[in-house]
This record gives structure tokens, sequence and C-alpha cells, in this order.
């Protein structure tokens, strides 16, 4: 069965035909497609186009398919889309009735409507996997909360941080990440039903109402942008593969972190795997999967945005590429941020390599320089001091308190007592006192 056989005399060839079939990709879309064609009953029947029997043998078919069939099954049906098996299954258990339940829309506004349902619910589970992912950051921070580690720039010692502080960075760019989404929601968040394939209905259907029941914020304005519009699909794309590069940052943090060099991390055999020929090994994989998976959500936007950008106005074909897109993105988003959430959660701190890497002094020559400037100092004379007093500690292979800082400034005579400690540099930061 085809919806729009009747214009032909030939059928499809094989080949085309497995290129045009969306079925195995769009089977997903059931549970939304039998809500939206259940609305659209409903207006139908309020315009005066079904009776209320005929209502009522539609609306059961419809509940009846949800309640007999998943996705899975469904994709190996012998239907071009998931909208030719809900309208076919729909008339092999009430009959030609069933015929009536497409007045008044197309597939264009159809399929337009069964995604933005798809999409913000989509929204609304990865919102919750965030929100998860944010709390284990916030709970490894709260458990080890005294722990200082070196914060890195250029790949170099920069400045010593606690563990928390760490954490926390990454909840700051999760919480963006969720806002972004959040935002999304206003946008995909419009019923389009009722635009029909380009021009409209000629039905006097209550969008209004359609929309109340599920749950939209508000009706599109304009049928001919209604049916093309994919700017949700190239939002929610965006918002994830921005989300993805967070994940896969934290991702290559924690390969390194964990790596016998930094020696900073134990991550938890839940998460990791061995080597089929190096007894010894234990790698991390998920987190290597998560850059890769960032990569290719990064390429899934970029290929839509390739789709997009060429076509005439109006719905195309090539709008059947979306729902692909989307899939992999949410797949590979809430797989990754499983993952993320499980790590934190398991991941023990070496606390004495990373003791041992915090107490590195010469990451307190921004403090030295600080201290001569609250002495009256000009910072970049305090500057080129301290630095010469690094030189010098490097010359002598020392660390920067080992060794008489009092040559390079006298005002270092008044230097407090385990002022480079990574503790004491820590406690400065912030709302505390540069000086004792």
């Amino acid at each position: 069965m085809k919806l729009w056989q009747g214009r032909f005399e030939e059928d499809s060839d094989p080949v085309f035909e497995k290129m045009n079939r969306s079925l195995g990709v769009d089977a997903v879309l059931l549970e939304v497609d039998i809500r939206a064609s259940r609305a659209h009953a409903r207006s139908l029947a309020g315009c005066g186009v079904l009776t209320p029997e005929e209502l009522k043998a539609i609306d059961q078919g419809l509940e009846q398919i949800l309640s007999e069939y998943t996705p899975e099954q469904v994709k190996a049906a012998p239907y071009e889309d998931i909208h030719t098996f809900v309208e076919a299954t729909l008339a092999s258990k009430i009959g030609p009735t069933a015929g009536k339940l497409h007045t008044g829309r197309s597939r264009n506004d159809q399929v337009a409507t069964d995604f933005r349902l798809f999409v913000r619910k989509a929204i609304g589970l990865i919102l919750a996997d965030l929100e998860a992912l944010q709390a284990a950051l916030i709970e490894s921070g709260a458990r080890y909360s005294e722990v200082i580690i070196p914060a890195y720039t250029h790949m170099r010692r920069a400045q010593p941080i606690r563990w928390s502080h760490y954490c926390l960075a990454y909840v700051e760019m999760f919480s963006r990440d969720a806002s972004r989404f959040e935002q999304s929601l206003s946008r995909v968040d419009i019923l389009p039903l009722g635009s029909g394939a380009v021009a409209g209905s000629n039905f006097p259907v209550d969008r209004e109402a359609v929309a109340r029941e599920l749950g939209f914020a508000k009706i599109s304005a304009n049928s001919l942008d209604a049916t093309c519009d994919r700017d949700f699909v190239i939002e929610f794309l965006s918002d994830a593969a921005i989300m993805m590069v967070h994940a896969s940052r934290m991702a290559e943090d924690w390969i390194m972190y964990s790596t016998e060099e930094f020696g900073f991390l134990e991550l938890s055999e839940k998460v990791t795997t061995g080597s089929s020929l190096m007894p010894q090994k234990k790698n991390p994989d998920g987190f290597e999967i998560i850059r890769a998976k960032a990569a290719m959500t990064t390429g899934l936007l970029t290929g839509f945005l390739g789709v997009m950008k060429g076509l005439p106005t109006g719905y195309n074909k090539d709008l059947q590429e979306d729902k692909e897109a989307v899939l992999k993105t949410f797949e590979n988003v809430r797989l990754s941020l499983s993952v993320l959430r499980l790590s934190v959660r398991t991941v023990t701190l070496k606390t004495d390599r990373l003791e041992k890497a915090a107490s590195d002094s010469f990451m307190g020559a921004t403090d030295l320089a600080d201290f001569l400037v609250m002495k009256g100092v000009p910072f970049r004379s305090a500057h080129e001091i301290v630095a010469r007093a690094v030189r010098e500690a490097l010359d002598q292979k020392k660390q920067l308190d080992q060794i008489d800082l009092s040559a390079f400034s006298p005002f270092f005579t008044d230097l407090p007592a385990g002022y480079l400690t990574a503790e004491n540099i820590v406690n400065r930061k912030g709302h505390s006192p540069l000086i004792p």
C-alpha cells in the first residue's frame, strides 16, 4: 500500500523502494504518530467530517495498534513509512472508515508534528540526564572536597585548585548545555498540524484545540514555513554537538589523568576494558568512544546543515534525513551522559599522587608577584622579579620555595611561612585576603 499510488501505473523499482523507504528509521515515531492522529481525528469530528461512531472506531483502532506493536516490530513491516503503516493497519482493523483519517492533512504536516513531539520528549530526557550528571559531579566534589589538584593551561601546571573546583567547572558547562536545550523547547513547541501539504487545509479544524491536546504552546503561523521548517532539528543537533564537545573534553581529561604518567585517577572496572594481548592493560574505552561520538555528532550537524542550505521553499524529500541525524545524535548523547555519570560516581582519586603534583611550588609564582604588588610594586615589575627567581630555582634544580627569595626583593623577607603551600595558595583565592 502506498498513500500516493493512485496517480501511478507502474510499481517503483526495488532499488528506489529501498532508498525511499524510511520505516526502518521512523518506526520510532509510532507512539507520537498515533497520539497526533487521535488528536487529528477529534478535530475532524469537531468540524463534522467524522461521525461520533467513526471517531470512536478510529480512536479505538489507533489505541489498539499502539498496544499491539512496538517500534521494533514495525520496522519489519512492508510499508514505506510509519504513517503508511498506521493507516494500513488501522484499515485492517476498522475497514474503510480508516481512509477518512487523512482528511485535511498531508504527510508533510503530519511528520512535522510527529517529529516535534519526538524532539520535545528527547529534550526532556536529555535534560534529566544532564541533571543527573551534574549531581554526580557535585557529589564527587563534595566527597573529595579537601583534595587539591594542579589546574592546567597549555597542558602545563598553572595554579592549584580543589577537586571540587574542577568538578564544578563541568557543572557550569553542562548547565549551559541544559539552558540551551531548555531555550530550544520554545521553538520546538509549535504545532504544524493543519498546514496541509503547503497551503493549509480546506477544513475548519480547531488547531488550537489540537495544540492543547498534544501539549503544544502555540500553533504555526504560516503553512508554507511550517511544513518545511527544520530549524528545530538544526538547533537540537547544535545543542547536542556543543554538549558533546564538553563531554569529549572531560573524557580527554580523564583519559590523561588516569594514565600511569599522571596517575591522578583510578577508573572503575565498570567503565574500562582489558587487552586481548596484554594482560596488564586497563583501557579507558568508554571515554575514547565518547570522544569519537562527539566527532560524529558534530558531523551529523554539519551534514544536516548541508542538506538544508540548498533546499527550495516548501517540503522536499531531502528532509527525510532529519530522522536519522536526530535519532543517532539522541543515542550518542544519552549513552555518553550515562557513561560519564557512571564514571564520575565510581572513580577513585589517587590522593598521594595529587598531593605530590599540587605541592609544586612553581604554581605559586603568581602569588609571589601579587605579594609584591600588595607591597606597592607595579605588577609588571613584580612579574619580572619573580620570573628571575623562577629561573634561578630551575638552574639550581630546586623548587621555588627552596631558594632564598629575599635575594630578588627585600619585600620577601616579610613572606609568611608556608606561603607557597598548595592549600594556602588555594585559600587565598576568591574572597580570601592575599596576605594572611
